[in-house]
């Protein structure tokens, strides 16, 4: 039976907040790179491939909410690995692990503690590779360029942080 968005619960609905302003900021990333960078927008295009995941959440919730939430920090952690391989790790991109887990903490139940510490020893195991195996990157920077990306992504990590940390204030996680 599905549900919709006013029967769900508060953890639910601000995973689907989350999802959509995620979503919502995928284009605008390029454009960032073109403007701050010059160079390499073609390369951040490849960003925009995970767009239609964060949107399948959404929807997702209304067939089942815990598989929403948990869909959230997964496709975050993939999509920050897919950036790490295509930027490399010196931009930053690896910062987008932290937004992951900060999801995970926020976004379970009381009652789902294992899927939880389940999330957050696979977001761990990500970063862990990502820091030690991931390669090098599909499109090469200058050290200019890396250096500009490098706050890019601290300033875009940062403020989806305080984003998940003001849409969970005050969520009641029974």
């Amino acid at each position: 039976m599905s549900q919709n968005r006013n029967q769900l619960d508060s953890t639910t609905q601000a995973t689907i907040t989350i999802a959509w302003v995620i979503m919502l900021n995928k284009p605008f990333y390029p454009v960032y790179v073109w403007y701050l960078v010059g160079n390499g927008v073609v390369a951040s295009l490849g960003t925009l491939l995970s767009a239609p995941l964060f949107l399948a959440i959404p929807f997702l919730a209304r067939r089942s909410p815990l598989t929403a939430r948990i869909a959230l920090p997964l496709i975050g952690t993939l999509d920050t690995l897919f950036e790490t391989k295509l930027f490399g790790s010196a931009s930053g991109t690896e910062l987008y692990f932290a937004a992951c887990i900060m999801l995970v903490a926020l976004s379970f139940q009381a009652h789902e503690k294992w899927w939880q510490r389940g999330m957050a020893v696979l977001v761990f195991a990500v970063f862990v590779f990502s820091r030690n195996f991931i390669g090098v990157p599909l499109y090469v920077w200058s050290a200019p360029e890396l250096a500009t990306l490098f706050n890019l992504n601290a300033f875009a990590v940062a403020s989806l942080l305080a984003f998940i940390a003001l849409r969970h204030a005050g969520v009641a996680r029974t």
